[in-house]
């Protein structure tokens, strides 16, 4: 990843990456094939994918959720995450 901060917040402080449903997954590797950021790695032989470097995810891209035909990958909730950054901002220019 290059970015190590978003809009002025330390990127391992935003928790925006990937979730994998696993109920709903087909193994089809295609948000791994997506992903040009190496947010996702492969286990157990290549055949399950797995979220490996969740700080490499862009803050709010959901590009791999759109590419998962199964609907198996979501995000946290955007307004929630827009919060947090503003109150970490805002507690970051208090000290």
């Amino acid at each position: 990843m290059s970015e190590t901060t978003f809009m002025g917040v330390p990127r391992d402080k935003i928790p925006w990456y990937p979730m994998i449903d696993y109920d709903k997954c087909t193994l089809c590797m295609e948000c791994d094939k997506f992903c040009p950021h190496r947010v996702f790695d492969r286990r157990e032989g290549g055949r399950i994918p797995v979220v490996a470097n969740p700080n490499n995810c862009v803050v709010f891209c959901r590009a791999c959720a759109k590419a998962c035909g199964p609907d198996a990958i979501s995000f946290p909730s955007k307004p929630e995450t827009i919060a947090l950054i503003k109150q970490i901002r805002e507690q970051e220019a208090l000290k």
